[in-house]
């Protein structure tokens, strides 16, 4: 290869010219049809008349390159008449660069992929579990569903599960990116391939296989770097008209060389000193085919292939270490449009999960209030129960007897000889309990602030009443503000009653509030939107807002741990935290620069060294190189994006 470069560029010759045909020209057929066979075949396998692919023109170039090979030898032999310049040499070359410039570009590839390989290295290979009393250790495959796993501090957590005995710090950097481990405790989920940093755990496995989390988010990423972006589309149209024309350009390039040998030939001879492997001496014939062969060379489109797909396999790479999953790559291009964000209110802007944020006594003891009705809701499930019981703060419940619980009112039972009722005002109108003018207006005071009122009761007489309210998410009205100063709109958009709504969106900024929307109502409600020239991203649980994600431009589905509904969003948030919207704009943008950036060169490149090969200043063989570099430098900009913080 040293030697062919040496003569073929610079004009040295090194042995006698009829071994040296014959070398080049045998040595060029084993490249060509050895390790180039599979760029032949792929390049005219997947080619179609009118759209030929980017490698047709390499394949055309080194197979015509081989011809004149074997021309000049029949010539030599005395076989052919005929005296034409050996390229022979050139498609070995060039064949042999394009390889070598394929194989880092894959090596390049892989390192830019390396965020599949990280997860696939943090899952546990075996796990401890509690067996009929004993503990015993096994392969994490092994894991079935119920069985309980024994997690010690410094120990990963082998898959998916519940804690049912323990307190723990768990690092979760792999899932949400933050760098903060999280306390776990009895009936908090945990995710496979975390870290227990301290603490021991008792985890029941609720997923095992594919069906864990971590095998989900890998199959994620995988389909998101093998996904497209509209722009990737239009790269894909130019390609498919740039190859056709390149070959026409060739052509073109050749007969102009036949035809007008008498005009081109001064820019030769006016370069020939400044660069080194012009060749100036060919036949017109021979000067038109390396001229045309470095313009098949030079404009092959590998870059542009490569500018979008490198670019998003590193961006949702990158996303998926902090928490951000990609699960189509058209999201990235559509969040760099969006001119409205639309907010689900519960489990999206608020923890989801209703508090106690007012009470008022109004005649007897506060503390004998609180623990009478928080026996009784202790019995209930609902999540009203729950906030009342847990603003109760006490360990010891009362034995409730005739407990009874009113779907949509509240519920009532006997605790020590009191007859003890909570619930709304349709609860108090089918007692016929009687509330007066003062208490009322006391209860309309926390209806106005959009809380939920419930009556407390004892022994038909109003003691109390009690104001829930769900509670908003730290950081949201941080989020709120910081969207609004890069210039988009938000809109609450919730099935919770006008009033709530109103409160809630007053307290973290957003002003447009539209409430009282059913689940169905809501893709409906995104639709109107659209329709007003309005680029929607939706941002919602992931689950009761399924039908709005998929009718908004971009979904944005929230979630926590394993419970996050992956089909349901173009982009998942894992650790449902607000502030992750600013790193996933964030993360839009910085891929999407990138992409743009390789575009940009890849068409640079292509405007730039077309000309000077039709001139005759490229020779075919650093065309090669420039190509494969072109391609190089497309996936080094690529993994650059890796250094930028979110």
């Amino acid at each position: 290869m040293i030697w062919m470069f040496v003569d073929m560029v610079l004009g040295i010759h090194l042995t006698s010219h009829l071994t040296m045909e014959i070398a080049m020209t045998l040595g060029a057929g084993y490249v060509i049809f050895g390790p180039g066979m599979a760029t032949l075949i792929s390049a005219f396998k997947s080619a179609k008349i009118l759209s030929p692919n980017m490698d047709v023109l390499i394949a055309i170039g080194t197979i015509a390159s081989l011809i004149t090979g074997f021309v000049v030898l029949g010539f030599e032999l005395g076989l052919i008449e005929s005296q034409f310049y050996s390229f022979a040499g050139i498609a070995a070359m060039i064949m042999a660069f394009h390889l070598t410039g394929r194989y880092v570009e894959t090596k390049a590839r892989g390192r830019a992929s390396e965020a599949i390989t990280k997860l696939l290295t943090l899952e546990a290979k075996t796990a401890r579990i509690i067996r009929n009393g004993e503990e015993i250790e096994i392969k994490a495959e092994e894991l079935g569903v119920g069985d309980v796993m024994l997690i010690r501090p410094g120990e990963k957590i082998p898959t998916d599960g519940t804690v049912v005995d323990g307190k723990g710090s768990v690092d979760e950097a792999m899932v949400t990116g933050e760098s903060m481990p999280v306390v776990r405790e009895k009936g908090d989920q945990v995710i496979g391939g975390t870290i227990n940093t301290e603490g021991t755990l008792r985890v029941q496995v609720k997923e095992v296989g594919e069906n864990t989390f971590l095998s989900r988010v890998i199959k994620l990423v995988e389909e998101a770097q093998g996904s497209k972006v509209p722009i990737q589309d239009f790269a894909d149209r130019v390609t498919a008209v740039f190859v056709p024309v390149i070959l026409l350009l060739a052509l073109a390039t050749f007969l102009a060389w036949v035809i007008f040998p008498d005009s081109l030939r001064p820019l030769l001879a006016w370069a020939d000193p400044y660069i080194p492997w012009i060749i100036s001496d060919l036949d017109i014939v021979s000067q038109a085919f390396f001229a045309s062969l470095a313009v098949l060379v030079i404009a092959c489109p590998c870059a542009l292939g490569l500018a979008t797909p490198t670019a998003l396999m590193v961006g949702s790479g990158m996303g998926a270490e902090n928490g951000i999953l990609i699960r189509r790559g058209e999201a990235i291009q559509r969040l760099q449009e969006v001119t409205v964000f639309v907010f689900d209110k519960t489990g999206t802007l608020t923890i989801g999960e209703p508090k106690v944020v007012e009470w008022i006594t109004f005649e007897g003891d506060e503390k004998e209030l609180k623990s009478l009705i928080a026996s009784v809701e202790n019995l209930s499930e609902h999540p009203v129960s729950r906030a009342l019981t847990n603003y109760a703060s006490t360990d010891k419940f009362e034995n409730v007897n005739n407990f009874e619980s009113f779907t949509g009112m509240g519920v009532k039972g006997d605790v020590n000889d009191e007859a003890v009722m909570a619930g709304n005002a349709e609860l108090l109108k089918k007692f016929k309990i009687d509330i007066s003018k003062i208490h009322q207006e006391k209860a309309d005071e926390l209806l106005s602030k959009g809380q939920t009122t419930i009556f407390l009761v004892i022994n038909d007489r109003l003691r109390g009443v009690a104001g829930i309210m769900d509670t908003i998410k730290k950081g949201t009205s941080e989020m709120i503000e910081q969207i609004h100063r890069l210039g988009y709109k938000t809109v609450m958009l919730t099935g919770d009653h006008t009033k709530a709504a109103e409160q809630i969106a007053l307290q973290i900024g957003i002003k447009n509030v539209i409430a009282g929307v059913k689940p169905d109502q809501k893709a409906r409600k995104i639709q109107e939107l659209k329709d007003r020239s309005e680029v929607v991203a939706m941002v919602g649980d992931g689950v009761n807002d399924a039908p709005a994600l998929s009718q908004a431009d971009v979904g944005i589905a929230l979630g926590t741990g394993t419970d996050i509904a992956i089909e349901s969003g173009s982009v998942i948030l894992v650790d449902g935290k607000p502030e992750a919207i600013i790193k996933a704009l964030n993360l839009s943008k910085e891929t999407f620069k990138k992409i743009r950036q390789n575009l940009f060169w890849a068409f640079f490149y292509n405007v730039i060294m077309i000309p000077v090969a039709i001139v005759g200043w490229m020779h075919p063989v650093i065309a090669e190189v420039a190509m494969a570099l072109s391609s190089v430098n497309v996936v080094g900009n690529s993994r650059r994006l890796q250094k930028k913080r979110l």
